[in-house]
């Protein structure tokens, strides 16, 4: 359920929540499918023309499969990268995935402040009680003034 007075978040009973994520078109486990189709399909190719004399096309496509193999690890580890922002009572929680590290911190919600890092289409610092959190990866570079002012409205409301 949203809330018409924000554009980001999601309002529940308990608090009200902002998810940013990447943008993914294909999950790490269509990839990995995708990625068994390629082997089957390349080193099939490959034993063909071994069996027809051409002994390096088989090594070649070994490398070839081992390159893709590196990239579409890349992707996948990335692909659950992701923010959640969650104002829950006296707390605003920050929480972040980056390729398979999380981070959490906790802030009080009079202390905390929320400000672009260096000018308007800069990430969004959450910084209160000593710590820093950057967040906003996940949002076009112009939404992200909406972003902060939204998460300020929010947490004067509260």
């Amino acid at each position: 359920m949203s809330n018409p007075a924000f554009r980001f978040a999601r309002v529940s009973g308990q608090g009200i929540d902002w998810m940013l994520k990447r943008n993914c078109s294909v999950t790490p486990s269509q990839l990995g499918w995708a990625y068994g189709a390629l082997c089957v399909t390349s080193l099939g190719i490959g034993a063909w023309f071994w069996a027809m004399g051409a002994r390096f096309v088989l090594g070649f496509a070994w490398i070839e499969l081992m390159a893709v193999g590196l990239a579409f690890f890349a992707y996948a580890r990335h692909a659950g990268d992701g923010e959640t922002i969650s104002l829950r009572g006296s707390r605003l929680v920050v929480e972040t995935a980056l390729g398979g590290r999380h981070q959490r911190a906790e802030f009080s919600r009079d202390w905390v402040r929320v400000e672009p890092q260096a000018g308007d289409t800069s990430l969004i610092e959450v910084s209160g009680q000593g710590r820093k959190v950057k967040v906003g990866r996940y949002v076009r570079p112009e939404l992200r003034p909406a972003l902060a002012h939204e998460i300020r409205t929010a947490l004067r409301q509260a």
